[in-house]
């Protein structure tokens, strides 16, 4: 956790998809904490974003919550030009927002493929495309929230580790493609409990699985993101897993 006069990201805009909750809303809160300027986006969640920019603003910074269809291209370049508008520019996106399935392999159907690949991989591409103006002005920076996923198999996951294992890619792709002026790089979190009951016994399992003898927990995720935010420029087109070694 920062001290309170610590304060790195103060000035700083950032933008934050799919933050309305979870780990989204973990890296916002901890962007805020940093002293930066948070905007999220949500699709469905529209209450959950209220909290979010009420929690964001106790942090004595400026918020706000944009409706947004990532996979749409009318509604990114709508967001984002609100974004700035609103907060005077752009330093830091975080491509956040995205689908998770469980789905056995021939079971998976042509849409469910689509769908999949539509929100984790098009989206992050359509965002960072029409944020480049104003991140090229700041020399800011992009971080995209891959996946263990996407670097190991899962086998009733085929859609989603092929869909982040795309965004691992795109993101070097891109961190070569905007050098020297926006660094590019991907948090990718392994098992990550978030509290939820109905996956309680799973995550117990999990751990005895891991180095750690834990699963992660959001404020591990967010401290990446926060360090990616942060990091000196130079530090480009890196994947920094967050498993706890369970990918080893």
């Amino acid at each position: 956790m920062l001290k309170l006069n610590d304060k790195p990201l103060r000035g700083k805009a950032v933008l934050i998809t799919g933050a309305a909750r979870r780990l989204g809303r973990a890296a916002a809160l901890s962007m805020a904490e940093a002293g930066a300027d948070v905007a999220i986006t949500f699709l469905s969640s529209a209450r959950e974003a209220q909290r979010t920019v009420s929690d964001l603003s106790s942090s004595g910074v400026r918020a706000l919550s944009v409706r947004c269809d990532v996979r749409d291209e009318k509604s990114v370049k709508g967001t984002v030009k609100e974004v700035v508008s609103k907060l005077g520019g752009l330093d830091i996106l975080v491509n956040n927002a995205a689908n998770y399935e469980t789905v056995e392999f021939e079971k998976i159907t042509l849409q469910q493929w689509d769908a999949m690949y539509e929100a984790n991989t098009r989206g992050p591409f359509l965002v960072s495309r029409e944020a480049l103006k104003w991140l090229r002005q700041r020399k800011g920076r992009i971080v995209n929230m891959g996946s263990l996923g996407g670097m190991r198999p899962w086998a009733d996951h085929a859609h989603y580790c092929s869909s982040k294992a795309a965004l691992h890619m795109l993101t070097q792709v891109m961190a070569k493609a905007l050098a020297p002026e926006i660094a590019v790089n991907c948090v990718a979190p392994g098992m990550i409990d978030l509290g939820e009951k109905a996956a309680s016994k799973f995550m117990k399992r999990m751990a005895t699985k891991t180095p750690m003898r834990r699963n992660g927990i959001a404020d591990d995720v967010a401290a990446a993101v926060l360090f990616f935010a942060m990091a000196p420029h130079f530090i480009t087109g890196q994947i920094m897993v967050v498993d706890g070694g369970f990918g080893l």
